[in-house]
C-alpha cells in the first residue's frame, strides 16, 4: 500500500491510497448470480448435519433456493419498516434467508443468540425488537428460543424455524421477484447490524448494498490472492457481527469460494470441534481473534497431521478485535511452518475493512494504512490523534436514531471512530499506523497526567496471557493507576491458591518494572471472581469488555481498590499494593 499524506494547518492529517477503487456490483447477490452461472457445481456453503457429515449447497442450488425464499418474503410484504430478524446462530437456513432478503431489497437484522439464550432478562432483545419492528422472525429451534420469543417478539409477528422452513420455500419465483431484484441499488439497505458501543444499548448500524460491495472490492484489491484462487474458509465467527457476516461471508461470496461453517468456538468443549473441522478441511486463509489462535495452538503443537493439513494451502492468518499477544505470535513461528500474519482495523460502521497490513503484520499492534477507495483523517484530540473515515463503505448512520447519527460524523462527513492512532514511525508514515486507545476512555490522574487506557489494557492482557482474560483500567481523578482483572478461569483452574497468587504477583511486578512513569504504572489491582455480565452491559455479545460499564457496575470494587487499607489479602509488589478477591482455583 502507498498513501498520499496531507497535513493541514489545524493539525489534522489526511491519508488517501494512491490506487483508486475498481468498479463493483450494485448489490451483493449479483455475485451469487454470477457464480451460479460460471461455476454452478462449485460448493458454496457446507455445515455439519446431526450425524456429523457435511451437508452442502452448490452455487446453483443456493440460487434456486434463494429465489424461492425471496418470493415468499415479498409476499409477506416485508420492508425496512418490517424487516426480517434472525435470532439464531450461523447455519445454512440463516444464510439462505439473508441472501434472499438482500436479493429483493428487504433488510434483515441478525441478532446475537446471546440476547435470547444467555440473557436472563431479555431486556436488550426487547429493545432491539422495538427498534427494528420485524415483520418476520427466524429461529433455528423454536423450543430452544421459546422463552425469548415470549419475552420479546411482539404478538402477532410470524416466527419460523427449521421445522417450518418449507413454508417459505414452496413458492415459484414470479416476474415480481425479478422486478424487485432490479430495483435493488447501491443505496438499498442490506442489513442492520447491532453494536452496543459505550452506551450499553444496541445501535442498529445501517449497512447498504454499496457498503458491502465496495468493501469486498477493497478487500480484493488489498489481498489479491482472494481473487486468484477461490477462497476456502473454515469459520465460526458469528454473522451478527461485521467480521463474520460482512467480512468473511462476503469474501467467500464475492470471490466464488467455499465456506465451511465451523460449529466450534475457542472455548473448552467447543474448540475440539474446530480442530476436527480443520483436520478435514484445509483453509486457504484463516480468520480468528487472538483468543482463538491461543486456543488452537496446543492442538497444532501436539498433532502433526492437523498441523500439516492446516498449513497445506494456507496463504495467511488474519487476527482482529485485539492485539495478538507476543507469546502467541512467537509460538506460531516455532511450529516450523511458514506463517504470514495479516491484521488491520475495522468497525461495524466501516463495513468493516478500513485499514490493512497487507504486506504482513510486522509487529503486534500494527494496523497498516487505509485501503483503496477510503479517505482517512487523523484529528488532534487532547494529546492523541482520532481516526476518522469517509468513503463508499462507511455507514450512512443508525436506524431510527438521528441524534446518534448526527454525532457520529464531523462537518466534512467523516465518521468519527473514537479510536486513537499513531504513526509507527513518525519519520516514515508509509510504515503505517498503530492503535493508541479509545479517546473517550482516557482519563487524567490527580497529577494532571493523562492515562492512555487502550495500550495499557493491551499490555496487561498480553503480559498476563493465558491467565488474564481481560482487564479494565481505573484511576480517573485518583493519584494512581489501578486495574480490575478478569482471570481466564479455565487457565487458572489448574493452579493451587498459592501458585495463583504468585502468578498475579509476578505479573504486576513485571508490569511495574517495565513502566515508564505514573501513567503506565499499575499501582494496585483486584483480580475479580465474577465474570463480566452481559445483562449489565459489561461485555458485548462478541466478547469485548465495555470499560465504562464495568467501572459503573463495579464502583464498589473501585472504591475498595483505593481505600487506605486494601485488606489482609493485599499483595505487595515493589512497594505497591494489589488485592486478590479470592479467585477460585477450581
Amino acid at each position: 500500500m502507498d498513501v498520499t499524506i496531507e497535513r493541514r494547518d489545524d493539525g489534522s492529517i489526511l491519508l488517501r491510497s494512491r490506487q483508486g477503487l475498481a468498479p463493483y456490483p450494485r448489490c451483493i447477490t449479483k455475485r451469487l448470480v454470477h457464480w451460479a452461472s460460471v461455476a454452478p457445481e462449485r460448493r458454496f456453503i457446507a455445515q455439519r448435519d446431526e450425524f456429523g457429515a457435511w451437508r452442502a449447497l452448490t452455487y446453483a442450488q443456493a440460487l434456486v433456493r434463494v429465489r424461492a425464499i425471496a418470493q415468499a418474503l415479498l409476499e409477506r410484504k416485508l420492508s425496512a419498516e418490517r424487516p426480517l430478524a434472525i435470532l439464531s446462530d450461523n447455519d445454512i437456513e440463516h444464510a439462505l434467508l439473508a441472501l434472499a432478503a438482500m436479493h429483493v431489497g428487504i433488510p434483515y437484522v441478525p441478532v446475537s443468540s446471546k440476547y435470547s439464550l444467555i440473557s436472563t432478562d431479555h431486556a436488550k432483545l426487547r429493545y432491539v425488537m422495538k427498534l427494528v419492528t420485524p415483520g418476520l422472525v427466524f429461529v433455528a429451534e423454536r423450543e430452544k428460543f421459546a422463552r425469548a420469543i415470549r419475552a420479546a417478539v411482539p404478538d402477532g409477528t410470524e416466527v419460523i424455524c427449521k421445522d417450518t422452513f418449507h413454508q417459505i420455500e414452496g413458492d415459484t419465483a414470479t416476474g415480481g421477484l425479478e422486478e424487485a431484484h432490479a430495483r435493488v441499488g447501491p443505496d438499498t439497505i442490506a442489513k442492520f447490524l447491532l453494536t452496543s458501543g459505550s452506551t450499553g444499548q444496541p445501535k442498529a448500524v445501517v449497512n447498504t448494498q454499496r457498503m458491502l460491495c465496495a468493501n469486498q472490492q477493497m478487500l480484493a484489491q488489498a489481498l489479491p490472492s482472494l481473487r486468484s484462487t477461490p477462497p476456502v474458509l473454515v469459520d465460526w465467527l458469528p454473522w451478527n457481527h461485521t467480521a463474520g457476516g460482512n467480512h468473511n461471508f462476503g469474501i467467500v461470496l464475492y470471490n466464488g469460494g467455499t465456506l465451511y461453517i465451523d460449529d466450534g468456538k475457542p472455548v473448552p468443549g467447543l474448540i475440539e470441534r474446530t480442530v476436527r473441522n480443520l483436520r478435514e478441511v484445509a483453509p486457504t486463509a484463516y480468520f480468528n481473534m487472538p483468543r482463538g489462535y491461543e486456543a488452537l495452538l496446543p492442538y497444532l503443537r501436539a498433532d502433526a497431521a492437523l498441523r500439516k493439513n492446516f498449513f497445506s494451502r494456507l496463504g495467511f492468518l488474519q487476527y482482529a478485535a485485539a492485539v495478538l499477544p507476543p507469546p502467541v505470535w512467537q509460538a506460531y513461528a516455532k511450529l516450523g511452518e511458514r506463517v504470514v500474519w495479516i491484521t488491520g482495523y475495522g468497525a461495524t460502521e466501516t463495513a468493516p475493512f478500513a485499514m490493512c497490513t497487507s504486506r504482513g503484520a510486522a509487529r503486534a499492534g500494527a494496523l497498516g494504512l487505509p485501503v483503496d477507495g477510503l479517505e482517512m483523517k487523523l484529528v488532534p484530540s487532547l494529546d492523541k490523534l482520532e481516526a476518522r473515515f469517509r468513503g463508499p463503505s462507511i455507514t450512512p448512520g443508525y436506524w431510527r436514531q438521528p441524534d446518534l447519527t448526527r454525532d457520529a460524523f464531523d462537518e466534512e462527513g467523516f465518521y468519527r471512530s473514537g479510536d486513537a492512532m499513531r504513526f509507527a514511525d513518525s519519520a516514515d508514515p508509509q510504515k503505517g499506523l498503530e492503535f493508541d486507545g479509545r479517546t473517550a476512555e482516557d482519563f487524567k490522574l490527580t497529577t494532571g497526567t493523562w492515562v492512555s487506557v487502550g495500550p495499557l489494557r493491551a499490555r496487561i492482557n498480553a503480559a498476563g496471557a493465558p491467565y488474564v482474560q481481560d482487564s479494565v483500567i481505573t484511576g480517573d481523578n485518583r493519584d494512581q493507576v489501578g486495574a480490575l482483572i478478569f482471570p481466564n478461569m479455565e487457565a487458572c483452574k489448574g493452579l493451587d491458591a498459592a501458585t495463583l497468587r504468585r502468578t498475579f504477583q509476578d505479573l504486576l511486578a513485571r508490569l511495574a518494572a517495565d513502566s515508564t512513569g505514573s501513567s503506565t504504572l499499575i499501582a494496585r489491582a483486584i483480580v475479580l471472581e465474577q465474570p463480566p455480565s452481559l445483562d449489565a452491559g459489561e461485555i458485548t455479545d462478541k466478547g469485548s469488555i465495555n470499560q465504562r460499564a464495568v467501572l459503573k457496575a463495579r464502583a464498589a470494587k473501585v472504591e475498595a481498590l483505593y481505600a487506605e487499607s486494601v485488606g489482609s489479602r493485599a499483595i505487595i509488589v515493589n512497594g505497591l499494593q494489589s488485592e486478590s478477591e479470592g479467585t477460585r482455583s477450581s
